[in-house]
């Protein structure tokens, strides 16, 4: 199945985005046993209008991952268009006879074309070099959620001052990347001014089906097991300051970690960077390991 396979087109803006989402509603979910025949259809017989109707009916699952990297800035039409591309490799390559529906198989090659994109954008100038940066970028969302900083715009000054607090960061680095993240609409905003609808009322029911949820726990399992896995790598003291420092939503702080150790500040700062190392090389070692059969020949061909 080619890459070609035809979609319905995104057309730039909000406008172009509301009437895609519009067309992917009336495409209609399969049922098991129809989702089985049809790809059994396209896998022993090439059949390609199997193919298509497996596609248009994941096409709401693909927004609605996409609408999950919203917060990175990048255009939401052009990641939409991303992970369809991984959902028709999942297409091509989902085995209907083991067992499992094509939303859990599909999940993976939708994702991992979609990090690919947002990875590929967001080089390490955009994001910063630093630690405190990369910190920022990866969690700022999660805080805001957390102390309900709901707003568009810019935060507040007390909001500012205790993520500042929490991440271990100075409170302009906290300006800037809000401001470099809140590039994309909200879910909850109206999709044209004469609309009475949101966002996220074009998109596949939040409940979610049981295939979809596994999948869910699968990954989270996975990422969790990678990370223990990566953390054996380190020494005691190396994996001492990486948990404190890294795993704590209120970061113990270079100066307590410098008396623990009867060192300098400094020095904990060093073995907090050759930790991280150490555990990012670990981590993406093993995630290429497990994602390979799964979902890295998704990743288009650059």
């Amino acid at each position: 199945m080619a890459r070609t396979t035809a979609l319905p087109a995104i057309a730039a803006g909000e406008s172009g985005l509301n009437r895609y989402l519009q067309e992917i509603r009336g495409f209609p979910m399969l049922q098991p046993d129809e989702e089985f025949m049809l790809a059994k259809r396209f896998k022993e017989h090439g059949d390609s209008k199997a193919a298509e109707r497996m596609i248009t009916s994941h096409l709401r699952l693909v927004a609605k991952i996409a609408m999950g990297y919203r917060g990175y800035g990048l255009p939401i039409g052009e990641v939409i268009s991303e992970g369809n591309v991984g959902l028709m490799q999942a297409v091509k390559r989902f085995e209907p006879d083991k067992g499992f529906r094509l939303a859990t198989y599909a999940m993976w090659w939708i994702k991992a074309s979609i990090q690919e994109y947002v990875l590929r954008s967001w080089s390490l100038v955009k994001m910063g070099t630093t630690a405190s940066q990369k910190k920022l970028f990866f969690n700022l969302r999660r805080m805001k959620g957390q102390i309900q900083a709901l707003d568009e715009g810019d935060l507040k000054p007390d909001q500012v001052k205790l993520i500042a607090t929490r991440l271990g960061v100075e409170e302009k680095e906290v300006v800037n990347m809000n401001r470099r993240l809140s590039g994309d609409a909200s879910l909850n905003s109206h999709v044209s001014a004469d609309a009475e609808g949101e966002w996220q009322d074009w998109l596949v029911d939040d409940t979610d089906s049981q295939e979809v949820t596994m999948a869910d726990n699968e990954e989270a399992a996975m990422r969790k097991e990678m990370l223990s896995g990566a953390l054996e790598k380190l020494t005691d003291r190396e994996r001492r300051v990486f948990e404190a420092r890294k795993l704590r939503d209120d970061p113990v702080t270079l100066e307590d970690l410098s008396v623990e150790f009867k060192v300098s500040r400094e020095r904990i700062r060093q073995i907090e960077v050759r930790a991280f190392e150490k555990v990012q090389k670990a981590v993406k070692n093993a995630a290429q390991k497990a994602l390979t059969p799964r979902a890295a020949a998704a990743l288009p061909a650059r």
